[in-house]
Formats: structure tokens, sequence, C-alpha cells
């Protein structure tokens, strides 16, 4: 099989990582005269289509429900799902993540292409982020290699569980192996912290992934509810331990993801409110 105009001057790869690619369209000429503007201006601003390229020899990935395009060759389609146990643990899975339940694994050899979104792409080495692995924010996932495992981790407290804004439950990818994320913040402007056995303190929900051994609270800025008040900074998420902590640099907007073909995407709260404040200084 030939594949003919796949990528061309429009379309290109800009980066690759073990099986997957990302195909960026730098100028999309699929526009008509009534949105052409916008769309050019966009394409200037970085706001630009973007698809997952994944090529397999004999190898699997896996997917989030309802993310493929098209692909070719000889690939076999089958579920994640191993046994009626296994079918009711994801299904809680998805019920507290927001995931999908049930992920497609695909395998044999040939060339699977998923659905373009208007998201930035994160290709994440898994096993860079150590033993316990990485936590994501809730709707990023969006395919990984078949032994990246697929988990969930939990809040250790109250007080971050219903204050952090961050769900009781998130996703947990460990293993050796690349997994591809969804992000409304582009990778170049992430950053990237270091902790070794310290603590790092963010006013609002701009932790995008973070290393799953580090503790997760939800603390008052000052030891008094009063003196918390009087700050205006009321609450933050707090991340304590050894690990890393990718960061947004403002808060995340996903007002246009919304309604484009991203698979999914969830509204940022970047701040809690004065009576949250108060109730979190009470379970504090």
């Amino acid at each position: 099989m030939e594949i003919r105009n796949f990528t061309n001057e429009d379309r290109k790869i800009v980066k690759q990582m073990g099986n997957f690619s990302i195909l960026e369209y730098v100028k999309d000429l699929s526009v008509s005269p009534y949105n052409a503007t916008a769309q050019y201006f966009m394409s200037q601003m970085n706001v630009r289509r973007r698809q997952v390229v994944a090529k397999l020899n004999g190898n699997s990935i896996t997917l989030q429900a309802g993310a493929l395009q098209w692909m070719t060759g000889n690939i076999k389609v089958e579920t994640n799902v191993k046994g009626a146990g296994d079918f009711i643990g994801k299904m809680f899975k998805g019920a507290v993540t927001g995931e999908s339940a049930v992920k497609p694994v695909y395998t044999g050899n040939g060339i699977v292409v998923l659905e373009p979104t208007y998201k930035y792409l994160i290709l994440c080495d898994v096993g860079s982020w150590g033993n316990s692995g990485v936590t994501i924010e809730d709707g990023m996932f969006l395919a990984c290699d078949n032994n990246v495992d697929i988990g969930i981790t939990h809040r250790k407290n109250i007080s971050s569980a219903v204050l952090g804004n961050e769900g009781i439950w998130n996703v947990n990818l460990k293993g050796n192996g690349i997994a591809v994320l969804e992000s409304n913040v582009p990778e170049e402007e992430l950053i990237e912290i270091e902790l070794n056995n310290e603590e790092l303190k963010i006013d609002g929900r701009q932790a995008v992934c973070w290393t799953t051994s580090l503790d997760f609270t939800v603390e008052r800025t000052t030891k008094t509810l009063i003196g918390s008040a009087a700050s205006g900074e009321g609450l933050l998420n707090v991340y304590r331990g050894t690990g890393k902590v990718l960061m947004s640099p403002v808060a995340p907007t996903n007002s246009l993801f919304s309604s484009t073909n991203s698979v999914s995407a969830k509204a940022a709260d970047p701040k809690s409110n004065t009576l949250g404040g108060i109730i979190g200084g009470i379970l504090n």
C-alpha cells in the first residue's frame, strides 16, 4: 500500500517519540471564505489542528474511545477488558475519573491515525517519572503504548479532594512506554519544577501533571482563617516530596477547545471562593 500526500509543506510531522508522531497543520487550507481570516490568525498564534499518527510493527497501543480517524494495514482491534471482574473495575475507574471505561487496543502492523484536535499534544515518556508513574489531569489521556499501565490514584485527605478542584480520583500512568496527552497549554510553555523533599504551593489548578508519589493537599495561605481571608489568597494546592510537577504559567482555558474535535475537555476553575476558603480552613 502506498500513501501519498499525507504530509506536505502544509502538514508536517513536528515531533516523534517511540511509535507515535504528531502531525501538525502548519497551514490549514480546508477553510471557507467565511472563516479564512480567523483560521489565518489562529495559525499565526499556534492554534492549529494536530493529529497523532502511530506506526505499529507487531506491537500494541491503547486509545481513548472514539479517538480513531482511520487506519490501514493488518491491525486487529480488541477491548482492554479481560473478564467480568475487570469490566466492573474499569467501569468504576471510568465513573470516578470521567474517562471512558473501555479503551480499544490496536495490535498488528500498519498505521493508525487519530482524530484531529485543536488541543496541544504532548508525548510523555512515562518511565521518566519514576516507579510511581505520573498523575494527569482529567481528560488528558489520548493514547499510550500497551505496556503502560492505566490506573487511578485518589486523594489522601478530604480537603484536597473536596476543595482542590482536582477531583477525588485522577488517572495514573506508569510503566515503560510513551503516552500521548491532550493539553490546553502548549508543551513549550509548561514549567517543570523538580522537588527534592521539598514543597510547591500553587494558587489554582495550574498543575498539569505530577509524580504520583508526591503528597497533594489543600491548605490555607496562613495559619489562621482570618489571616487567609485578609491575604486574599484563600487556599493553595500544595505538593510535597520528591518528584516533578508540570505547571502552566497561566490558568488554562478551554473555551475554544470545548467546541472542537478534542476527545474530551473540562473547564478550568483557577481559584476557590471565599466560602471554600472558610470550609477548607475548618477541614484542615
